[in-house]
């Protein structure tokens, strides 16, 4: 075909393909279950616990690891991910002495499900946070969040900051940020209108199940990022009654910024960290962090993608102990 055309961004094609996926569970059929908690165990040599801890009226599945009475650190997965994608940094810091607290966010895998969408506006996501604290005994803890993660860490940054010792945000911009980018970019708008139709996706999921996510993962990240074992995990997880829906519901929820937090400055000590080359979060964008920052740094790696976390788990686990904790 002739023509000149230009290239389609890597992450319009990622939000396509899954958002496309939202409803392929309702012809795949479920999966056994795995569990990912042991496996993990296996691969890490590390002892974790799998708990039910509700809060208000969602229970949640929460991994924990390290010592009992180890300074807490929450860690927040994003999307399409769960708790498993923190395993390796979790090892490095419950080697380092801290508890380690990982859920698996309302919507995901084991955890709750709820039907309305308002459900997982941003404002509830953060309650999640304060919640799980509280009902572990914590007055105060470290935070960490990666993708939408990152998103729920901003917010309890800006509705909770009493809550949050240090906080650490990889590979996703300041709400306020990507407020005024998302206004100036036709590309970013054209995404996120996408992922709020409620139909539209997920009908062109059912074509290709699961494969089409799959293949996105491993395209967007660094070669052996996703070996089958670990991608078999998330298939489970894909696959729990309900969850790929209510994973969707994240995006339609917070499809309009419609919360005030004055001007939205963050007061708590906070690290962001921006991986060489993220297919979703412009490296434009994510240096307009540090205009948020009262107390904080913007740090640039030289490796990594999006998916940095679970390709340098060491780098990544290392550099959170050394922050949350910095050797005199």
């Amino acid at each position: 075909m002739g023509g000149n055309h230009e290239k389609i961004p890597a992450y319009i094609i990622f939000f396509v393909f899954v958002t496309a996926a939202l409803m392929a569970g309702q012809i795949s059929g479920n999966q056994p279950s795995r569990d990912s908690v042991a496996a993990a165990q296996k691969q890490l040599g590390l002892e974790l616990e799998g708990r039910i801890i509700t809060v208000g009226d969602v229970s949640s599945h929460v991994v924990l690891a390290g010592p009992a009475d180890g300074e807490p650190v929450i860690l927040l997965h994003g999307y399409p991910e769960f708790w498993y994608a923190w395993r390796g940094p979790m090892a490095v810091l419950a080697e380092a002495g801290f508890r380690v607290i990982v859920p698996d966010q309302r919507g995901y895998n084991l955890s709750d499900k709820p039907a309305n969408v308002d459900a997982y506006k941003l404002d509830r996501l953060a309650g999640d946070v304060v919640g799980l604290a509280d009902a572990l005994g914590y007055d105060k803890f470290f935070l960490a969040g990666h993708d939408f993660g990152g998103q729920v860490t901003w917010w309890t940054l800006l509705l909770h900051p009493e809550r949050v010792e240090k906080a650490i945000v990889i590979n996703k911009e300041h709400p306020y940020a990507n407020r005024e980018y998302v206004s100036s970019e036709n590309e970013i708008d054209w995404y996120m209108s996408f992922l709020q139709i409620p139909w539209l996706p997920g009908y062109v999921g059912r074509l290709g199940n699961w494969t089409l996510l799959e293949k996105t993962l491993r395209e967007t990240s660094l070669p052996e990022t996703f070996p089958d074992r670990d991608l078999d995990q998330f298939r489970s997880a894909w696959d729990k009654d309900g969850a790929i829906h209510a994973m969707g519901k994240w995006y339609r929820a917070n499809a309009k910024f419609d919360m005030d937090v004055g001007d939205a400055r963050i007061a708590p000590p906070t690290l962001v960290i921006i991986a060489a080359d993220d297919a979703f979060t412009p490296i434009d964008l994510a240096r307009r962090n540090v205009l948020f920052l009262e107390n904080g740094e913007v740090r640039e790696l030289d490796t990594g993608t999006h998916w940095v976390i679970q390709e340098e788990p060491l780098l990544i686990g290392r550099a959170m102990a050394d922050f949350f904790h910095p050797l005199n």
